[in-house]
């Protein structure tokens, strides 16, 4: 027997003694999700999770968002960018992600997320009830041209190792997968939020 089948053993979880997601739903008068958006560096993730998060506060709802940047400055400090340590990083996501929803709050994750089999991880994780994908397409040359943090400067410099659509491979959904597809390349700032507000809006709103 290994290590950690020896210690899993000694793992009792007891979550028929807590209170249940119903009473703090009730409480916060909402319902939780988890709203996963994903794409490519500078794709526009980010910048509509964050007016979204400000949009929904604004009318009075809890809500978390989940950065890529600002997790892996904390609590995934320790990964890189290989294939393992990229399928931990969204495993971790996906784990902390469904404590908040689970506890009624609107959780916004914006994550590049480049496979499909990461994505599938997510939503099997957090569950198909409480999983709204995102896909945030945008070509790689318009991100390029972007570039808000320099990334594809120093990628092309050679000075970023396995950078997705460059050395690192970003996978296309098929069409039918996503819940909403935000084509930031044909849509202004205005237009995406708006669709992607629409979305969210209607399945987390307040209870009457």
């Amino acid at each position: 027997m290994s290590s950690e089948q020896s210690s899993q053993e000694n793992i009792h979880p007891e979550f028929d003694r807590m209170l249940d997601r119903q009473s703090k739903e009730t409480l916060l008068n909402q319902e939780g999700c988890v709203v996963w958006l994903y794409g490519l560096s500078g794709s526009g993730k980010s910048t509509l999770a964050n007016q979204l998060e400000r949009r929904l506060h604004d009318e009075g709802l809890l809500v978390k968002l989940l950065d890529g940047d600002n997790v892996r400055s904390g609590l995934n400090r320790n990964l890189g960018f290989s294939d393992e340590d990229r399928s931990e990083n969204i495993r971790r996501v996906a784990e902390v992600a469904k404590l908040f929803c689970e506890t009624g709050i609107v959780t916004l994750a914006a994550f590049i997320t480049p496979k499909n089999e990461l994505r599938q991880l997510a939503r099997e994780t957090i569950g198909d009830d409480d999983f709204i994908e995102i896909y945030v397409k945008c070509s790689f040359e318009t991100c390029a041209e972007r570039d808000v943090k320099g990334l594809y400067a120093k990628a092309q410099a050679g000075d970023v190792k396995q950078f997705t659509g460059k050395d690192s491979a970003f996978e296309e959904p098929e069409a039918t997968i996503p819940d909403l597809i935000i084509d930031t390349d044909a849509e202004n700032e205005n237009e995406s939020l708006e669709k992607l507000y629409q979305l969210v809006s209607a399945r987390v709103s307040k209870k009457s």
